[in-house]
Parts: C-alpha cells; sequence; structure tokens
C-alpha cells in the first residue's frame, strides 16, 4: 500500500527462540490449564483450510506439534512439515508425537524451503512475534503456489492489557518478545507482501470462565463481526490467497 511504513521489531529472532527454550518444559501443561481456549485455533483453523487431496501443509510455528493431530484427522493423506525455531519445544514434540515430520529454524524473514512448495500455509501466533513481519510474510508467499491458501492468527493490539492481567495473576508461559497487531496494521501487511483477504474473524470473546458464558460471549462476537467488538476477540483470524 503506498505510503505506508512497516517496521522491524526492536528484538531479532533468537531472543524469540531463547523465550520458548526457556519455556518449553512448561508449554503444554500451561495450555491445558485453558485447553478448550488453546484448542479452538486448530479447530477454526481445519474450517478454513479447506484441504485437497494432494495438499502439503506448512505448519509455521508448529510449537508442539498439536495443530499436526488436527490437520491429519481432517484429511490423512495430508503431507505436513512442521517448522519451529525453538529446539527445546521441537524436543517436546518430539516426545509427544514422534512420527511428526520437523523443521528447525534459523530465522523467520528467511525459510529452509524451495520456492513454491506449499499449497496450505497454517500460521498460528507467530506474526506477532518475528522480528520482519513484511520478510516472514514475503517468505510464506515465497514458498506457497500460486493456488495456495493461507490461514494465520494473530492476537489484536488491544489482547495486551487483557494479557499483562493474566500474566500477573496466573503466571503461565507468557509471549516472550510480542507486538500484538491491530487487525487494519495486519491486513496493510498482507497487501504489501502479495496476499489477497479473503476473510477476518474476530474470536475468543471470553478466554476463561464459565463454558455456558464463554459459549454465550462467542455467539455475541459472532454476530459482532465488523465492528470494534469483533477486535475485541484475542484471536483474530484471516484467510488468504496470493494476487
Amino acid at each position: 500500500m503506498g505510503g505506508t511504513n512497516f517496521f522491524k521489531n526492536p528484538w531479532n529472532d533468537r531472543d524469540v527462540e531463547a523465550h520458548w527454550d526457556r519455556v518449553a518444559h512448561i508449554y503444554v501443561q500451561e495450555n491445558n490449564r485453558v485447553k478448550d481456549t488453546h484448542d479452538q485455533r486448530f479447530k477454526e483453523t481445519i474450517q478454513h483450510l479447506q484441504l485437497t487431496e494432494k495438499a502439503k501443509v506448512l505448519n509455521i510455528t508448529s510449537r508442539d506439534c498439536e495443530a499436526d493431530d488436527y490437520i491429519r484427522k481432517a484429511n490423512p493423506e495430508t503431507v505436513i512439515v512442521n517448522a519451529e525455531i525453538s529446539s527445546g519445544l521441537m524436543q517436546v514434540a518430539s516426545r509427544l508425537r514422534p512420527h511428526v515430520q520437523q523443521v528447525k529454524l534459523s530465522t523467520y524473514s528467511v525459510l529452509p524451503f524451495y520456492n513454491e512448495e506449499f499449497n496450505r500455509i497454517v500460521s498460528l501466533e507467530t506474526l506477532e512475534h518475528v522480528e520482519d513481519p513484511i520478510a516472514f510474510l514475503r517468505e510464506l508467499h515465497r514458498v506457497s503456489t500460486s493456488d495456495a491458501r493461507l490461514v494465520l492468527s494473530c492476537p489484536p493490539a488491544t489482547s495486551e492489557p487483557a494479557y499483562r492481567i493474566y500474566t500477573a495473576l496466573f503466571g503461565g508461559h507468557g509471549e516472550g518478545p510480542h507486538r500484538f497487531l491491530h487487525s487494519r496494521e495486519v491486513k496493510a501487511m498482507f497487501e504489501h507482501t502479495g496476499w489477497k483477504l479473503l476473510f477476518h474473524k474476530g474470536t475468543i470473546l471470553l478466554p476463561v470462565g464459565p463454558k455456558a458464558l464463554k459459549d454465550a460471549a462467542e455467539r455475541f462476537i459472532e454476530s459482532m463481526q465488523g465492528t470494534f467488538i469483533a477486535e475485541l476477540g484475542i484471536r483474530q483470524f484471516y484467510v488468504c490467497e496470493k494476487y
């Protein structure tokens, strides 16, 4: 988009790697404390991924590779490459899921894959962590086929206060280096890097609490898509194809 300025973040990808290495040993147990909220990312992704008979999926970043379970259940013939920057989390994934294919990343700005290698890209809660978001999205564009579909999620800027409150009260694995992005910034980044936005949805209005209350909150935010209320959902989903 003409006149739009994009900036690298003040940390580097090695700082992100170091954080996830430090918390790898508690990653799964902390997510299990809010498992319904955590696993929503995978269920929502499958709804939008549109797996084909010959799907080859890049799951970046893969953490403990739980997304692999959901993708294989949806289409057992899918080829899945799980890419992760944290060696610690890769070890966790290998212990829990020894069958998965994993590739170690050294940086998000240069991915170790061929041009047009994947026709499906899954990127869950990663964009907010990378040192150079534009370079990252360009690399995803490079390694995807002309008919590829990208499903990406990340928290919005409005989630920062809630994240700090939750961390102060309950601890958890933390997010490490991050910058939560307003949806308009994410959309501008897509436009700038050759991704055409097909769909945007705010989800998870109430991440903790009784199930009935959380379900009611989801019905409410579903009815408020396209408004500021949707921007309050802590997990924003974007579905894109290449221009």
